[in-house]
C-alpha cells in the first residue's frame, strides 16, 4: 500500500485516484471517509468527532496518520483525542502532502485518514 500523490480535491493510492476523503485501514483497504459522523455533531468535517474516531479505529492500530487537508484545516475534537489515548493509538496530524510521506515511511500498524481539500 503506497500513497502516490495528492493535489487539491484528490489523492492517488496504488495508482488509483480518489476524488473524496479516504480512510486506509490496517488491511490496506481504501474506504470513503464517513465525515457525516463529524459534520452532524460539529457542522463541519474539519473537526473529527468521537463517533468518527470510533468508526476509523481498528483494534491493533498503533498509529493514525491524519492528512489535515492541503491548507491544514482538520483537527481532532478533545473527545476524539481522548478516545485514541485510551486505545494507545498515537495520532499524527499533518497537512495531507506531508501526511502521505509519513504514511509511506511509517513501519507501525497504521491507519490513514486523508482529507483532500482545504
Amino acid at each position: 500500500m503506497r500513497i502516490d500523490a495528492t493535489q487539491f480535491g484528490s489523492i492517488t493510492i496504488d495508482g488509483k485516484t480518489y476524488d473524496h476523503d479516504v480512510v486506509i485501514g490496517l488491511s490496506g483497504k481504501v474506504l470513503k471517509r464517513h465525515k457525516k459522523l463529524s459534520k452532524e455533531k460539529y457542522g463541519t468535517s474539519h473537526i473529527i468527532s468521537q463517533e468518527e474516531a470510533a468508526d476509523v479505529f481498528n483494534d491493533g492500530c498503533e498509529e493514525l496518520i491524519i492528512g489535515t487537508g492541503q491548507a491544514d484545516n482538520v483537527r481532532l475534537s478533545p473527545e476524539a483525542q481522548a478516545f485514541f489515548d485510551r486505545k494507545a493509538c498515537h495520532v499524527i496530524l499533518q497537512p495531507t502532502p506531508e501526511a502521505i510521506q509519513s504514511f509511506n515511511q511509517s513501519k507501525a500498524r497504521k491507519i490513514g485518514l486523508m482529507h483532500v481539500t482545504c
